[in-house]
């Protein structure tokens, strides 16, 4: 259960979602909803019904009486959903119908609800909104209705579902209950007239609901349910650390090696699982990590084409050396997978070559715990050659070369020292100096070596310090049990030593685990897309040439991400291949991996979908808070628009009217007045018109400024002819102001409104436009002493339809300075506000520079005195 921000700051728990799931209409899902319903509300809970289908079923209207009901959204097709009175009422428990019903188009929802501009195209969508207002929903959907299946039942019963939901809605519900019935029963129903109207149901039961039909449907329900289940368990024993078999379902492992034998297991294990009652069939290859006894090159593509063809997934990995190393691998992913039968061929060693190893066969059986398993004789039994046992060791190989040398040297060098000694020491020195060079090679080099240095310190001591000398017959008793005590003390001590080499070793690749796994976790957590950063963490960690998560959509595996060349397409041309959850995979090229790595990108794989539900959840926000801010600005605009609009509108109409009328004598006075009239509320309805338009194309990314030199004079003056209030602005531009880079027309309008705005909001003061240049930018000030704007405000200025609490009918919907700061950063500048020293508000334009100097010179326009823009026209210097 997930949690967010409730409205009042409190931490909002997510609701619980119970779907009732059906193979077909008439099952009883609805019918099961509402006595789970009626349940609820008898133990005290708040439950309401937000929308119930009866479909005209007596037995299921009945339920209905006494449970509250939600009125109904009105549309034209009938009655929706009403979300907004849901979150109104705000119950427990809220019962929606048809979790993949399509909303009706062009209906609205209620005024007050978070989505009443736009609306939800889906049901489950509004059920979402329940959901994250901590509502718990009761649903029911038929298993026809699931996306990943909409093609499957296209085939089976011809029909097409055209009302889909997304499997992974369906998947997060917290419960999903099948409403099963036999399709003899469910046949029987509908001819008894209790699904649908006597004259619907011939037609429904040679058609739809034809026996075929429902037993494919209901195998379908059952089978997409016990996946979820068996997900939800694999879940369980992950969280829980459970390795040991639970035999909740059968899963059958067989074992390849890639000899001639293959095939033969292989065809077993699948007779073995359909028996078993079409029970999950894997096929592993084990690898050692020697790289020796490998299977022939080529043998890992016939597997897996082999595997394909009998409907088994494969699956590599790769073992430590030597067949206890296969034997661990190949159980680990047995019980990785909580396998109950593993199959394996018997072992093609002769019986002499097993009298020295017993076999990776013999060993599984013997370790394989509660796990049966199965041993398939082929005509390749026995027939192989001896080969020698191979003893393998967790000690380093430098180390191991390191204590072969200290075996000889060792006991050489006691022996050496007993000689030259032999008149001062006694035999239990020399005896003390043997042991002290077994155990030395013990401890560096394990039990290979320091079973050397005890036979040859043994056979050493024996022949030149003990009576008779040079000889190797033992004349005293206590002699042999020195010797087989020495034999015995290496054995004991290489155990210690490889016993902690092995700890050492494990507790080596646990601290490396736990640093991969935290540096994937910072990665998920800390990136804002982090899939293909992971993707490239785990390349690198375990050398592959390519990973990618795969997602499988209408048919076809779908790149969610990848990492390295794109030759990522399907799970079944990858070494590596990690079934996150049904559809979705996390493949690998390059090698196959070790058991313990492959466990390790199991666990990746979880992260992997965490950062995808992640992504996609803030792919959602953000779509969420577009068309959030697109209502919200259609909402000002309207409100805006609907005053501002109507009012010069309405004084045009009023004046033309007074011109127009035959009655009403107007003298040249009053005629002039009104006629000014029409053309100030014209130019004010111009100047509304432009400023949306440019706010439009701002927002749609359609503006192209055309970018060339223009010095803040001529700018200015072109500005001030367009401002009704012209006069009373001054100008204090230096005339050796060096140029910048803008569109002239664009600049020309940002100075307009500002200075208009500074006009119409600074009290009545004279505006004055000041430049300067500063690190190459030359800035514009438009200075007003009006009130000012508090400074935790000003960016405020620039947002649209603001007016700062200003609502009386002035012209304007607010859009003059967000208008007047897109058009300067798509020039390459910066509008910003700032006080006026002594009070008011100056708004600064900078842009930069020209690159050059003009050639001619201006001088000082306007002198520091009020002129009319007509003098400021004539005051420009021309070039």
């Amino acid at each position: 259960m997930t949690t967010g921000a409730a409205p009042g700051g409190q931490v909002q728990q997510r609701g619980e979602l119970r779907i009732h799931l059906g193979a077909a209409p008439g099952v009883g899902k609805t019918y099961a909803m509402l006595c789970e319903a009626r349940r609820r509300k008898e133990r005290g809970t708040d439950v309401v019904v937000g929308l119930v289908e009866t479909h005209d079923r007596a037995r299921t209207a009945e339920l209905l009486d006494g449970l509250e009901i939600v009125p109904r959204r009105p549309t034209r097709f009938g009655g929706e959903l009403d979300v907004a009175a849901v979150l109104a009422r705000r119950p427990e428990v809220v019962l929606v119908d048809e979790l993949a019903h399509t909303n009706a188009p062009g209906s609205d929802r209620m005024a007050g609800s978070a989505s009443s501009a736009s609306g939800n195209p889906k049901r489950w969508q509004d059920i979402e909104e329940l959901l994250d207002a901590g509502i718990d929903v009761l649903s029911t959907v038929n298993i026809q209705h699931l996306e990943s299946l909409n093609d499957v039942v296209e085939k089976i019963t011809g029909v097409r579902q055209r009302e889909t939901v997304p499997d992974e809605f369906v998947r997060r519900a917290e419960q999903i209950e099948l409403v099963d019935i036999t399709p003899e029963a469910l046949r029987r129903r509908m001819a008894h007239g209790n699904v649908y109207a006597a004259e619907k149901v011939d037609a429904a039961l040679a058609n739809y609901f034809q026996v075929g039909n429902l037993i494919a449907l209901r195998e379908l329900a059952l089978l997409w349910v016990a996946d979820e289940v068996d997900t939800a368990l694999q879940r369980y024993r992950t969280e829980k650390r459970i390795s040991e078999t639970w035999e909740t379902r059968e899963r059958v492992v067989v074992a390849l090696t890639g000899g001639p034998e293959s095939e033969t297991v292989l065809r077993r294990a699948t007779r073995i699982a359909k028996r078993a009652g079409q029970a999950d069939l894997l096929a592993v290859h084990v690898l050692r990590g020697d790289g020796l006894a490998g299977a022939p090159v080529g043998a890992t593509t016939a597997l897996r084409k082999l595997a394909d063809d009998v409907g088994a997934s494969f699956h590599t990995v790769v073992g430590d050396s030597g067949a206890g190393g296969v034997t661990d691998a190949l159980l680990e992913f047995a019980r990785g997978v909580n396998a109950t039968q593993l199959v394996l061929g018997t072992s093609r060693r002769s019986r002499l070559a097993r009298l020295f190893d017993e076999g990776i066969g013999a060993r599984v059986v013997q370790e394989s715990g509660s796990i049966d398993v199965h041993m398939v004789t082929h005509a390749a039994a026995g027939a192989s050659a001896l080969r020698l046992p191979r003893l393998h060791s967790a000690v380093p190989l430098d180390r191991r070369v390191l204590g072969w040398v200290l075996a000889v040297l060792g006991p050489a060098a006691a022996t050496l020292i007993g000689a030259s000694l032999y008149e001062i020491v006694g035999l239990s020195t020399d005896v003390v100096l043997f042991f002290l060079a077994t155990i030395v090679a013990a401890l560096v080099g394990g039990l290979g070596p320091a079973l050397l240095a005890a036979l040859l310190g043994g056979l050493l001591l024996n022949f030149f310090l003990t009576p008779p000398l040079y000889s190797l017959t033992i004349s005293e008793p206590e002699n042999a049990i020195t010797v087989v005590a020495m034999l015995i003390v290496a054995v004991l001590v290489a155990l210690v030593v490889d016993r902690a080499a092995r700890r050492g070793e494990q507790a080596a690749r646990a601290r490396t685990e736990a640093a991969l796994l935290a540096s994937f976790a910072r990665t998920v957590l800390t990136r804002a897309d982090p899939l293909p950063r992971l993707l490239e963490k785990v390349r690198e960690a375990w050398g592959l040439r390519c990973v990618a998560l795969l997602e499988h959509e209408d048919g076809e595996w779908r790149r969610v991400a990848t990492s390295g060349p794109p030759e990522c397409g399907r799970p079944e041309d990858a070494e590596v291949d990690v079934a996150v959850e049904p559809g979705l995979h996390l493949i690998g090229t390059g090698r196959a991996l070790p058991a313990h790595d492959r466990r390790l990108m199991e666990t990746v794989g979880g992260q992997a979908l965490l950062a995808l539900r992640s992504q996609r959840a803030s792919e959602e926000a953000l779509r969420a808070q577009r068309r959030a801010e697109i209502n919200e600005t259609r909402g000002a605009l309207l409100s805006a628009v609907g005053h501002d609009l109507r009012s010069p509108l309405t004084s045009i109409k009023a004046a033309i009217n007074s011109l127009r009328d035959p009655l009403l004598r107007l003298s040249g006075t009053d005629r002039a007045e009104l006629l000014e009239t029409v053309e100030e509320s014209a130019d004010r309805l111009t100047g509304l018109v432009d400023n949306l338009l440019d706010s439009s194309r701002l927002a749609s990314g359609a503006v192209a400024p055309l970018l060339e030199r223009i010095g803040y004079d001529e700018v200015a003056a072109r500005a001030l002819l367009s401002v009704p209030d012209g006069p009373r602005v001054r100008l204090e531009i230096p005339g050796d102001l060096p140029d910048v880079t803008a569109d002239v027309g664009l600049l020309e309008r940002v100075v307009a409104n500002l200075v208009d705005n500074a006009l119409r909001h600074g009290g009545g003061a004279p505006v004055v436009l000041r430049a300067s240049a500063h690190e190459g930018r030359a800035e514009l000030r438009v200075v007003d002493s009006g009130p000012g704007v508090p400074k935790k405000q000003r960016e405020k200025l620039f947002a649209p339809f603001q007016r700062l609490g200003d609502r009386r009918a002035t012209s304007g919907v607010g859009l003059g300075l967000s208008v007047a700061r897109g058009l300067t950063e798509v020039m390459g500048g910066t509008l910003t506000a700032e006080d006026t020293p002594g009070g008011g508000l100056t708004t600064v334009i900078s842009l930069p520079m020209a690159p050059a100097p003009r050639v001619a010179s201006r001088g000082v326009v306007g002198g520091g005195t009020a002129c009319s823009p007509d003098e400021v026209a004539a005051d420009s210097v021309q070039p």
